[in-house]
């Protein structure tokens, strides 16, 4: 009874309490009037910073600073899905008794670009530098695709399809790309094809020390335009649709986009091109030496003035004895500020003026030396020192029945046939080897004459397409 008693006045207590609540605070709240700036409508087709629009403007005009689809319609039917197709295998002590191996089938998408309507196409070297195989795939159909060549350097590579009056992008000039234009990036990231994102250009000749070979360019195009894993190769273009840069890399500590990408300048990727499908080699031009960021450390160390000093140009760090800059003229500590009429002053920009130019070519050095301004007129060379253009050799064997090639590590083959006796004693697609029963091998006749001769068991050392040191046991009867 008492219990009862006490449900019954607390649950009057509490009709009583929210009546009071409602009549002394929340209905006095409704009736307060409410201040005009409490919320702010936000309209999504227009810039989120104050923008002046003159009373004359078309509506359509005020979504023109956002509105991609022009550039998006242009760039889709342009960029493609890559598979870059890889079987692993592992072996052990007990294959040169037994023969056996294990192979895992393992396959990495990206995309690319096509830049002809006859089928060649570019991409990064990154998405098909582990491939045995590469499968191009566009408008719903597969395609194997011929690797043209590559160019770690600039970690760019070209591949060829068979098929015509494909829809080339076209093509614009990355020189003319400013810093905070609008660029909208298409690619298939996370295997969603067709994906546009856009951002704007966030810097210009960014060096971020990811490329590899011995002659490494650097300018990037950084971009705040969302890039994840599965974008690399795809197109960077501008809100005309024009090609301004291949989406290359982000920087993340996850792994996915946190705001800084990366882009290679399609003037760069052209000189390339061109070169890849005409010598099957990019032609590096040198001027003999390494230059480093002109900066207030950089120049300490060399004992140069720094007090009032605007640290234009690029410093000489070190010069090759018989380089042509040497022959020229110029030694370590000058400072470069222009080459021919273009000024440089980084060490990207030097290296990107150096990118569209070839062995043979001559260009005039403005230098700067103990506050004095001289020029020099530097011929570059090929990385061999000569002023010829370089070509890729590739050797064709008959009897071995693939396709050899020398490289800077050992002898690259490719191009296997079912019956070649390399792929029947498991050597994989594009293996480079190093060495055969313990001895080096520096020219493709080193490999074909071994295997023309030689009966017995074996091993091969080299490395797989993935940059993996494998052993090869192998018998020949």
């Amino acid at each position: 009874m008492n219990a009862l008693k006490v449900i019954i006045i607390g649950f009057l207590a509490g009709v009583a309490g929210a009546y009071a609540g409602f009549h002394f605070f929340i209905k006095d709240a409704v009736n307060r009037p409410q201040a005009d700036t409490a919320f702010t409508n936000v309209h999504y087709d227009t810039p989120a910073y104050p923008v002046t629009i003159p009373e004359t403007t078309h509506p359509a005009a005020t979504s023109e600073l956002s509105d991609f689809s022009m550039a998006a319609n242009k760039a889709i039917p342009s960029v493609v899905y890559i598979n870059s197709i890889f079987k692993g295998t592992s072996y052990s002590p007990f294959d040169w008794f037994f023969g056996g191996t294990t192979t895992q089938t393992q396959v990495s998408s990206g995309s690319g670009v096509i830049f002809t309507r006859d089928g060649y196409i570019i991409t990064n070297n990154h998405v098909i530098e582990s491939a045995e195989r590469i499968e191009v795939m566009y408008n719903k159909k597969v395609y194997p695709a011929e690797l043209i060549g590559t160019d770690p350097s600039t970690d760019l590579a070209v591949l060829k399809i068979e098929e015509k009056n494909l829809p080339a992008i076209t093509l614009g000039s990355s020189k003319d790309v400013q810093v905070g234009e609008w660029v909208v990036a298409v690619g298939n990231p996370f295997s969603l094809s067709s994906t546009v994102t856009a951002g704007i250009v966030s810097a210009k000749g960014r060096r971020i020390g990811i490329l590899e070979g011995k002659f490494p360019i650097e300018s990037f195009i950084q971009t705040d335009a969302a890039i994840n894993p599965g974008n690399s190769g795809g197109a960077l273009v501008n809100k005309a649709g024009a090609l301004v840069g291949i989406n290359t890399a982000i920087l993340s500590r996850t792994g996915s986009y946190t705001g800084y990408a990366f882009a290679v300048p399609v003037d760069i990727a052209k000189k390339v091109f061109d070169d890849l499908v005409k010598f099957g080699v990019v032609q590096k031009a040198l001027f003999g030496g390494n230059v480093t960021e002109y900066n207030f450390q950089n120049a300490r160390k060399y004992d140069l003035k720094t007090d009032g000093i605007d640290f234009k140009g690029v410093l000489i760090e070190s010069l090759d004895k018989e380089g042509p800059a040497v022959r020229a003229g110029l030694k370590p500590g000058d400072i470069i500020i222009r080459i021919n009429n273009t000024e440089v002053n980084s060490q990207s920009a030097f290296e990107e003026e150096l990118a569209y130019r070839y062995p043979g070519d001559k260009i005039t050095v403005t230098y700067q030396r103990e506050n004095k301004t001289a020029t020099a007129t530097i011929t570059l060379v090929n990385k061999l020192g000569t002023t010829e253009i370089v070509k890729r050799k590739i050797y064709s064997s008959a009897s071995l029945g693939a396709e050899l090639e020398a490289t800077d590590y050992g002898i690259k083959v490719f191009k296997m046939k079912d019956k070649s006796i390399l792929k029947q004693i498991g050597v994989p697609e594009n293996f480079t080897i190093i060495a055969i029963n313990r001895v080096r091998v520096k020219e493709p006749e080193d490999v074909i004459e071994f295997f023309e001769k030689f009966k017995g068991r074996g091993y091969i050392y080299g490395v797989n397409s993935a940059k993996q040191q494998v052993e090869i046991p192998f018998i020949i009867r």
